[in-house]
């Protein structure tokens, strides 16, 4: 009886501190949040200081695939995590599933923050649930004193003068897609026969890859066996640490945008931190702590003059498409077109 009463003492007077501190607490860990996502996605410093400002402490918890990560959010039926952060088109499958909460933007009030360019996307279209992190934009990167033209979007990869001198990442759907943008047709057509006339297109660029490789792509074109390159957004920012002198092409034909997306499970733990958690991210100083550490495409405007300048989508982009899920009949043909296409390159 006597431990009882103690216990109680003790509890009292932790509610107590804590109500004295500004520091919520309930019944549940109510001063931890589980973030999840990949590893070295979010910066130590961050999460140290979300802990020093509000006194929740961050469980970093990575995962290797989108795919893992809705397995074990699915096997935990929307629990167990507290915030989320990973790709646009796994999201919509967790949405879609029931695995997502909606935002209480009442208390994400650093909303404004966020770049209209990467809003009502495909996976969120009322953005009820979620706050994009950082934007994948692949994108041309070469080297002019190597090229003799000025190139300004996708159709001038087909130009007769880059003969074998093309690296390209090996995103089959990103590659058929910007070759359908170059014809004037979305990144996700599902007509068969517009993805066959995507296939012959695609063959009378073959002359001119030198290599298709998806890791460290960008190392061709540092170390000149190629003069053009397709590449990944982190590999567009190497390539620009280790040679400034390159040009990078936003191509006037539209991006095709790759957006991170943080969201909060169904049943988180610990819901009201995780929006407190987001709503921090969203400040200009943190978005820009976590932007220049990762080397995406910055999606918060109120830092773009506090991350790196070649972090920023200039504000004349204003059309991008995202690659979404298409039908299996027309699946079956971009896996037909891309492997008859890399034997075009062999």
């Amino acid at each position: 009886m006597r431990a009882k009463k103690a216990a109680a003492v003790m509890l009292c007077v932790a509610l107590t501190a804590a109500m004295a501190t500004g520091v919520s607490v309930s019944a549940k860990d109510k001063d931890e949040l589980v973030l999840y996502t990949w590893d070295g996605m979010v910066p130590q410093e961050v999460l140290d200081d979300f802990e020093k400002e509000t006194g929740t402490k961050v469980v970093y918890s990575n995962f290797d695939t989108d795919e893992t990560m809705l397995e074990k959010l699915s096997q935990a039926k929307g629990g167990d995590y507290d915030v989320v952060i990973a790709d646009d088109y796994i999201i919509e499958s967790a949405v879609k599933e029931g695995l997502v909460q909606k935002l209480d933007k009442d208390a994400i009030i650093n909303w404004g923050n966020i770049n209209p360019l990467f809003q009502g996307q495909f996976y969120d279209p009322d953005d009820e649930y979620t706050v994009p992190y950082g934007a994948g934009i692949p994108l041309i990167v070469y080297d002019p004193d190597q090229v003799d033209i000025d190139i300004k979007g996708y159709k001038d990869l087909w130009d007769p003068s880059l003969e074998d001198s093309i690296a390209i990442i090996g995103a089959y759907r990103v590659i058929c897609g910007i070759t359908q943008l170059s014809m004037g047709e979305s990144m996700n057509e599902d007509d068969v026969d517009v993805i066959a006339r995507t296939g012959e297109k695609l063959q009378e660029l073959a002359p001119n890859i030198r290599l298709i490789q998806d890791d460290n792509t960008q190392n061709a074109l540092l170390n000149g066996e190629a003069s053009v390159a397709f590449l990944y957004t982190s590999q567009v920012t190497q390539a620009l640490k280790d040679n400034p002198d390159l040009k990078v092409v936003y191509p006037e034909e539209g991006l095709g945008f790759g957006i991170l997306g943080t969201f909060i499970p169904s049943e988180a733990p610990n819901a009201e931190a995780a929006n407190e958690f987001i709503n921090y991210l969203l400040q200009p100083e943190v978005t820009a702590k976590c932007i220049n550490s990762v080397g995406y495409y910055n999606t918060n405007k109120a830092a773009d003059d506090l991350v790196d300048e070649n972090l920023v989508v200039p504000d004349d982009v204003t059309k991008g498409e995202s690659i979404e899920n298409v039908s299996q009949e027309a699946e079956q043909e971009y896996n037909k077109i891309w492997t008859e296409f890399k034997a075009a390159c062999d």
